[in-house]
């Protein structure tokens, strides 16, 4: 099971692709300490119970930033959960944010989308770049032994897609282990999306190099995530055209939950199907949530699932 939990919608970047922009007059929301340590514990009963692992995965905003996120994640580590956050890598440079992580996170995510100058421009920060790399590389040279996996997640659009091969060379000179890649979508910020979005020609280039693409960094021990469905996904949206997800199981493997402690099927659906997690009190609870879910699918079904634009039901972290 797949717990994603969006921690905060506070950030310190500002992408303009990006809904939790720093520089947006948003209300900034951050989960209640107490409500993830319960919900936590419970996630570890249920995994005990059904001997089915459970990644609990910090998101934001930066999540990083969230005041809680040490103190819970060494709590949720001890109770048997796999502990992973994606992050902006901005908090990278501090020596008690890396020993944290090695100590109590089994996956961490950072997100970068291009070399130096279009990485500090696309993320609104000079030196983004520099820090990212310096964090990542003091990292992987303090690591030893500890049971961390290291991903790269980038989003292509159509001022990123032609460094992407280069990109993941240098990645894999860093030291990550796994890079996945997502199209720029257009939900969040749709005034930046359709001059960036990717076209019908930039998913065929990328096709056509993935194959040896893939083969030099397997070469290297790294694997690069996404396979043919994938790319099905990516060609559909840049064709406009809609690609449906007539089942995607939800609840069964994975779960999203917002700030406000909010359950749904995904981040996109959790105004007509979520669950508040007052209402998850037992195993028996979590254990009904997949028919729960189902039940309110059935009983209206989200015009989002038409075009589902959940990256984990095509593959996505698929080699």
């Amino acid at each position: 099971m797949i717990v994603l939990w969006r921690v905060s919608t506070r950030c310190n970047y500002a992408c303009g692709f990006c809904a939790y922009d720093r520089r947006l007059p948003i209300a900034r929301g951050a989960a209640d300490m107490r409500e993830v340590l319960r919900f936590g514990r419970l996630l570890g009963e249920w995994s005990r119970a059904r001997a089915r692992p459970v990644l609990l995965s910090w998101l934001g905003g930066e999540p990083l930033l969230w005041p809680s996120v040490w103190d819970v994640s060494a709590a949720l580590a001890g109770e048997g959960l796999a502990i992973s956050a994606t992050t902006n890598g901005s908090m990278l440079h501090r020596p008690e944010v890396r020993t944290a992580i090695l100590a109590h996170f089994a996956e961490l995510t950072v997100s970068i989308d291009g070399p130096a100058p279009v990485h500090d421009r696309l993320r609104g920060r000079a030196g983004a770049w520099e820090a990212v790399r310096e964090g990542v590389r003091a990292l992987v040279a303090a690591r030893g032994t500890a049971a961390l996996k290291l991903r790269a997640n980038i989003v292509l659009m159509r001022e990123t897609i032609e460094h992407f091969a280069a990109l993941c060379a240098t990645l894999a000179d860093w030291g990550m282990e796994e890079i996945t890649f997502n199209q720029l979508g257009g939900r969040d910020r749709p005034e930046f999306f359709p001059a960036q979005r990717l076209r019908p020609v930039d998913v065929a280039r990328l096709e056509s190099l993935l194959p040896a693409l893939r083969e030099r960094l397997a070469a290297r021990g790294v694997s690069l995530c996404g396979d043919a469905r994938y790319l099905e996904r990516l060609r559909a949206s840049a064709a406009g055209d809609p690609l449906a997800v007539e089942d995607c199981g939800p609840g069964s493997d994975f779960l999203f939950i917002d700030e406000h402690g909010v359950a749904a099927p995904c981040s996109f659906s959790g105004a007509a199907y979520g669950v508040p997690l007052a209402a998850l009190r037992t195993i028996g609870d979590l254990d009904a949530l997949p028919a729960r879910f189902a039940a309110a699918r059935a009983a209206r079904r989200l015009a989002t699932c038409d075009d589902c634009p959940s990256t984990q039901n095509f593959a996505k972290f698929c080699a």
